[in-house]
């Protein structure tokens, strides 16, 4: 059963403004160019209006707000830089990162819808695609008209992608597609979904499957005690006829779906910064406003040692995240560099929701609050796109030059 279709005015608001403001205590805004600049207030400006009211009830509730999905693609957050011929933002890499930086402080599941959009559908459409297959879906998919999804995960595969039974057969001028995919963002609510799958050689090969063919479906997963507001399920193909045309020609190999992995945990290394942001700057305000003992509890040093070390550890991860993003403008990134970022900045915001939620008190785990929203998000984000263990291997394998995978 897919998720319902539901207007903006079937959620409650929150009665509390969003009084968030931002904490740059490096002066980082003094790296940014002012198109960079005006991207990231316009998308906190988004995230306020849009976001912060109705998130919470959302959560509680474990609705996917999908109307938000038009709204990104109003914003230019969808595939943001991608080129401007296919109805994108033609950004840079630092602005996609403070794109999804705001969002995510605002949901992890929001933030996971644009990178799925942006980095896993549209991403291998542009550079594994036809040209024809560019414009035939991109446009759509930046505007939040079309909703994408990848598959690449398997019940037994996760990890360990090249392992994937899911195949493909010739048969004349299609392929038949068999298999299975699983955690798979978006997918009860797709339009189309980037498939990966072994060809009759063994080689992986993606396929840009229309989930109205025959034969596809996508059961949603229940019982999340993450991530609820956004909907997770599965991809099952039975004897799914995909037309030749859907292959994406320019790719052979597990590279293809692992290139699109780096893309999209480059966007999860800057969109946790803003989940930590939140929890810090709720933390903060908390502090300097509850009393105990006839004084702000900000004034205790135990709290202090909290509030400075988030802020320092927030500052590490937003200083090595807009270095990444300079990389990547200049095309001299790694997946090792991706890799380490995304490690440490997802475990960094965790860490910095646990120690918010303590300076919240009891307060910390009701939904007046953000922290415990984030920190159950942020459970999973240690965990997709790469776990926080094998970002540790790819680390070790890269300044080792030992695989220790096998």
């Amino acid at each position: 059963m897919q998720n319902p279709t539901v207007d903006s005015t079937t959620f409650k608001r929150a009665a509390k403004t969003d009084r968030y403001a931002g904490h740059d205590y490096y002066d980082l805004d003094g790296l940014l160019t002012e198109e960079q600049k005006i991207a990231q207030m316009a998308t906190r400006e988004w995230v306020k209006q849009e976001v912060s009211p109705i998130i919470e009830d959302a959560y509680e509730r474990a609705i996917y707000p999908r109307h938000l999905l038009k709204g990104l693609g109003e914003l230019g957050a969808l595939g943001p830089s991608l080129p401007a011929e296919y109805g994108c933002a033609g950004t840079d890499e630092v602005t996609y990162g403070l794109m999804m930086m705001e969002l995510e402080r605002g949901d992890s599941g929001i933030r996971s819808a644009a990178s799925v959009q942006g980095s896993l559908v549209m991403y291998p459409i542009y550079r594994y695609g036809s040209e024809e297959q560019r414009k035939k879906y991109l446009p759509k998919l930046a505007s939040g008209e079309m909703i994408g999804c990848f598959g690449l995960t398997e019940p037994n595969s996760g990890s360990d992608p090249g392992s994937m039974t899911t195949n493909i057969k010739d048969d004349g001028d299609a392929y038949i597609l068999n298999g299975a995919k699983m955690w798979i963002t978006n997918s009860p609510i797709a339009d189309v979904a980037v498939v990966w799958a072994k060809d009759e050689e063994g080689i992986i090969r993606g396929l840009i499957v229309d989930m109205d063919t025959p034969g596809c479906s996508a059961p949603k997963i229940e019982g999340k005690l993450s991530l609820r507001a956004s909907i997770t399920g599965e991809l099952v193909f039975e004897d799914a006829r995909i037309p030749k045309s859907q292959l994406l020609p320019n790719i052979k190999g597990l590279k293809g779906p692992l290139s699109c992995l780096t893309k999209a945990r480059y966007g999860i290394a800057w969109g946790a910064i803003g989940a930590g942001l939140d929890c810090y700057d709720s933390a903060l305000r908390y502090s300097l406003e509850r009393e105990q003992f006839g004084k702000p509890i900000g004034g205790f040093q135990l709290t202090q040692k909290k509030l400075a070390e988030m802020i320092t550890e927030i500052t590490k991860a937003q200083l090595l995240a807009w270095r990444l993003g300079t990389l990547f403008d200049a095309g001299k990134v790694t997946p090792a560099q991706v890799s380490m970022a995304k490690r440490n900045n997802v475990h960094m915001a965790l860490e910095i929701a646990r120690e918010a939620r303590q300076i919240h008190g009891g307060m910390g785990i009701t939904n007046e609050y953000p922290c415990m929203r984030h920190m159950m998000n942020l459970e999973t984000v240690l965990t997709y796109e790469g776990t926080h263990d094998i970002h540790l291997l790819i680390t070790g394998m890269d300044v080792t030059g030992i695989n220790a995978f096998k």
